[in-house]
């Protein structure tokens, strides 16, 4: 078992008795993205300790941030990650949290059917995936939508992710750099006038600045 992976779930605050659990399935799921990686381009390293790193910690550096308002909305919240691709932030934050139910929202179906194996291999029940675009799916479908990628958050895409979040819902966008983050929401802040940034530290990326935007609806 990793040392580096079980080390940086540590640092996340998991407890002693999740950490075994958590970790196996993280290999296990480390194994299938190594696996197909190259046939559905699904992350941009194939590197064990890199997938590690870059992909599964940085996924759940934000895991107490996301449990925090889940609790606040109650037992039967929604999360989504929208546009999941190989999975990333959904699989590992499911896998952390069985007790709220996540929605892995793709369009390639290639990329669905990838997702529901390794939900399946990882004994995932509170995972659901859905073959849309964000574009089309039901408006305020979930209480907090989860967002990890390196576009810029721009007025259409914010619109989109904001109408298919429950009013009072949430949104929670990994990001980078807070001056990029600056410049990113000023551009959408007739959309978006109010938003807090937290914080995020991943073990190994110490010189990689992480952040989570987030949102309320």
């Amino acid at each position: 078992m990793s040392e580096l992976l079980q080390n940086g779930l540590k640092e996340f605050g998991f407890l002693d008795k999740e950490i075994p659990s958590l970790c196996q399935k993280m290999e296990s799921y480390i194994k299938e993205l190594i696996l197909f990686n190259s046939a559905y381009n699904l992350t941009n390293t194939s590197d064990h300790d890199e997938l590690v790193t870059r992909h599964i910690l940085d996924s759940l550096s934000a895991a107490q941030n996301i449990k925090k308002i889940a609790e606040k909305i109650g037992p039967d919240v929604k999360i989504a990650d929208i546009g999941s691709g190989g999975g990333l932030p959904g699989i590992p934050l499911a896998a952390a949290f069985p007790q709220f139910n996540f929605f892995l929202v793709e369009r390639m179906a290639k990329r669905c059917a990838f997702l529901e194996n390794c939900a399946a291999i990882l004994g995932l029940k509170n995972v659901t995936v859905w073959n849309k675009e964000a574009e089309k799916v039901p408006a305020e479908s979930f209480d907090i939508s989860v967002f990890r990628a390196f576009r810029p958050l721009d007025e259409k895409m914010i619109k989109t992710l904001l109408s298919l979040t429950k009013t009072g819902g949430f949104l929670a966008a990994y990001k980078a750099k807070s001056e990029n983050i600056k410049t990113e929401m000023d551009a959408i802040n007739k959309i978006v006038p109010e938003y807090n940034v937290e914080k995020l530290f991943v073990p190994g990326l110490e010189d990689s600045e992480r952040n989570l935007v987030i949102v309320k609806k």
